[in-house]
């Protein structure tokens, strides 16, 4: 297995249809493509999750979307479209049924993924998203209203993305924050904050993924599903995967305490071991 760590990965790069996408790959185990969240680049990951990932025996591809970070082309945050470039990136690496994870939006493009390219992954993990469909619990306005400014602190940062009221979980934000600074060359550029501004809006969507056909695909679905969360989730309430229990036949939901939209990035290695568990251990399903 590799040695190389996450924060040293090097830059790559692949054509995809008239587009050069940069991508990062550590690891040689299970293939793991990851897709990122709204304003994330591959910089965006704590590299304490991915080495973690890596440990467990994954190899972990992390890209910029189109457009954006390190990526030719022209940006677009439609889940389709994301989802139909998390294909494109797997064929063009000649990924072997690889699984598949993302983040927030990534998560979106990963369940829209799900309908319309689950026979190319043998697995698909989910980390701090909302499912399709009406919410019994909406986003708090205070996210849009901090992912909307021009740069992010330290405290903005515990506001989006972990547990302001725990102790615990602003001492990990600031820990994952150095880590993922301790990457000083090779950085991809941050994503415009005019283009994320509109494609955030001002108040949170209701619903806040309203896309009837994939609740459809993931209620009649074969492929196994893992959605890792945090109890208090500003962003994307835990408590809409809750509500369709009984429902999503091939889903597992593992929720962590004192945690917010990162939950991978306060529990790194807890994490990295749910995910290990759900795709590597497979044979009890």
């Amino acid at each position: 297995m590799t040695t190389e760590t996450y924060l040293h990965a090097e830059n790559r790069h692949a054509e995809i249809r008239g587009r050069r996408i940069a991508y990062r790959s550590v690891g040689s185990g299970k293939p793991l493509l990851l897709c990122l969240r709204f304003r994330g680049t591959m910089d965006a990951w704590d590299p304490a999750f991915i080495d973690a990932l890596v440990a467990q025996g994954f190899r972990v591809i992390t890209f910029d979307y189109p457009g954006l970070g390190l990526s030719e082309g022209t940006p677009d945050y439609s889940p389709a479209t994301l989802a139909d470039d998390a294909r494109d990136l797997i064929v063009a690496l000649g990924l072997e049924q690889p699984a598949i994870g993302g983040w927030s939006l990534g998560g979106l493009a990963v369940q829209v993924f799900i309908a319309r390219h689950a026979s190319l992954v043998s697995h698909a993990v989910l980390l701090g998203t909302v499912p399709p469909g009406p919410n019994v619990k909406g986003a708090e306005q205070l996210f849009n209203d901090t992912a909307r400014k021009e740069e992010n602190g330290l405290d903005d940062q515990v506001v989006l993305f972990f547990e302001p009221a725990s102790p615990g979980s602003r001492a990990a934000a600031r820990a994952s924050l150095e880590r993922i600074a301790q990457r000083t060359e090779g950085r991809s550029p941050e994503v415009p904050v005019a283009f994320a501004r509109a494609v955030l809006g001002e108040t949170p969507r209701v619903p806040l993924f309203p896309a009837d056909p994939v609740l459809q695909a993931l209620k009649h679905t074969a492929l196994p599903i893992l959605h890792l969360g945090g109890d208090h989730d500003i962003a994307f309430p835990v408590e809409n995967w809750y509500a369709l229990n009984g429902q999503l036949p091939t889903v597992t939901l593992v929720t962590l305490p004192q945690a917010g939209h990162a939950p991978h990035h306060q529990y790194p290695r807890q994490a990295a071991a749910h995910v290990a568990a759900f795709v590597l251990a497979d044979g009890e399903r």
